[in-house]
């Protein structure tokens, strides 16, 4: 008697070996041995699953004012004597609970990052495969283009560009635009990072043999590049956009510290820093430090991380 075999079994065993081959890679090999990569990427993902769940675990909206009261300002944390148990962290100069103002900051902050970095990656890729592959002119025009880039900090360039549209668009639609403003501002200005890297590894790969052979049978440029070239390209870009998303952050949160960034209505962690300086030296000091503490934790350990990737995926690096 023969058996049917379901038409659903080829995909299962091709994920089924797919997570296998997962589990005997050197990556993940390499990830159970590190105890700061594990610690770090537990902690990064706590801080992305509490942002997620910020409507969840949040106790107030910090964006609704209607659910909070100026009575209730300037409260301290549980743990001092005379905090409030219904706020775990204090609340700030608005009535707003710290622990969702932290929760909604800390989500606004890592979509800011990551839309940043998206950004900076795709104009990098493009630009960097474009100035690899055909050289010449191109080259040197993109590559002088990037120097000139590269001569500009970031902070430098989102400043006069984010002060010259308040000034003459008004600041009441830049509260409107403000993280539609920042992942632009913050993703154009951080491009030649990656376009340098990729142009590196483009000219590297283009004189190889699967290069030759795909002009030979007549793939375009186009096809060439993104298809055949970009691929192998990617562990250096991996390793940079873990670490842009951290820079990302950092600068989000500077420019919001220097109310260049996102409105008090709308906190992030740096807004949250930026609205409760003034109040350090007064004694309310919960409404600076602890965001402070969030962003720093953030940070660290998504650098953490992308030192990590970097040995892993860098075998002359990577000492087991």
């Amino acid at each position: 008697m023969t058996t049917q075999s379901s038409p659903h079994e080829p995909l299962l065993n091709t994920a089924d070996s797919r997570w296998q081959q997962f589990l005997d890679s050197h990556f993940w090999h390499s990830f159970k041995r590190d105890k700061v990569a594990i610690v770090s990427f537990s902690i990064f993902f706590l801080f992305i699953l509490a942002s997620l769940s910020a409507p969840l675990l949040a106790p107030m909206d910090p964006y609704d004012m209607t659910q909070f009261d100026l009575m209730d300002s300037e409260l301290p944390p549980v743990w001092q004597e005379e905090g409030d148990s219904r706020f775990l962290f204090g609340t700030d100069a608005q009535g707003r609970d710290m622990w969702s103002t932290i929760l909604y900051g800390t989500r606004l902050s890592l979509i800011i990052g990551v839309c940043a970095v998206m950004l900076q990656a795709f104009l990098g890729i493009v630009i960097g495969l474009s100035a690899g592959y055909f050289g010449g002119r191109v080259d040197s025009f993109l590559m002088r283009l990037a120097d000139i880039q590269l001569s500009f900090s970031t902070l430098m360039v989102a400043i006069i560009f984010l002060a010259i549209f308040q000034a003459a668009f008004g600041a009441e639609l830049y509260q409107d635009l403000a993280m539609v403003m920042l992942v632009l501002v913050i993703g154009i200005a951080e491009w030649p990072q990656y376009a340098r890297t990729v142009r590196a590894s483009v000219l590297a790969e283009r004189k190889k043999e699967y290069v030759d052979a795909a002009r030979v049978i007549g793939l375009g440029p186009i096809r060439i590049m993104f298809r055949h070239i970009l691929p192998n390209t990617l562990s250096p870009v991996l390793v940079i956009s873990t670490v842009q998303i951290a820079n990302a952050i950092i600068s989000e949160a500077s420019l919001s510290f220097l109310g260049l960034g996102m409105p008090p209505s709308q906190p992030s962690l740096g807004s949250l820093i930026a609205s409760g300086f003034e109040f350090i030296f007064s004694g309310a000091w919960w409404i600076t430090i602890i965001p402070g503490i969030a962003l720093i934790l953030l940070v660290l350990v998504i650098n953490l991380l992308g030192d990590w990737l970097r040995d892993v995926l860098n075998p002359k690096l990577y000492k087991g």
